[in-house]
């Protein structure tokens, strides 16, 4: 049994880890879920949130706002809309993400309007819990 895995994180403009990991705290849409060296084969969506890798004592956070999470017996991927290191992320960035996600909602069509609704909640939260 294997005490590490790989952990790649990608969005469209860059890669910004590709490391070992002890574990992976991924911001699902159905709820946050933790991925371990040897986990079963899993795919999701995600929520806007953060991403924690942890390796031995080692913790690093990224920033996402969406996308999907592919976990393995091998490793977890993590493939985001928009992606950057938590340290990176300020109030003025997120606001800019609530009013895109507010923008949506009041576009969305009927049948979209609670996904979108969702999303807002889920920035709110995350604004409130980080305290920016």
């Amino acid at each position: 049994m294997a005490d590490v895995m790989q952990f790649d994180l990608v969005s469209p403009e860059r890669k910004l880890a590709s490391q070992t990991a002890t574990s992976v705290q991924i911001p699902g849409v159905e709820g946050d879920l933790t991925a371990m060296p040897n986990h079963s084969a899993f795919l999701t969506t995600l929520r806007p949130g953060i991403v924690t890798v942890e390796n031995g004592s080692d913790k690093t956070e990224y920033f996402v706002t969406g996308g999907f999470a592919e976990i393995s017996e091998a490793g977890t991927s993590v493939l985001a809309e928009k992606a950057m290191a938590k340290s990176d992320l300020t109030s003025e960035l997120l606001d800019e993400v609530l009013e895109a996600a507010e923008a949506a909602l009041e576009n969305a069509e009927e049948d979209n309007k609670i996904a979108a609704a969702l999303r807002v909640n889920d920035v709110r939260f995350l604004k409130d819990q980080l305290g920016l």
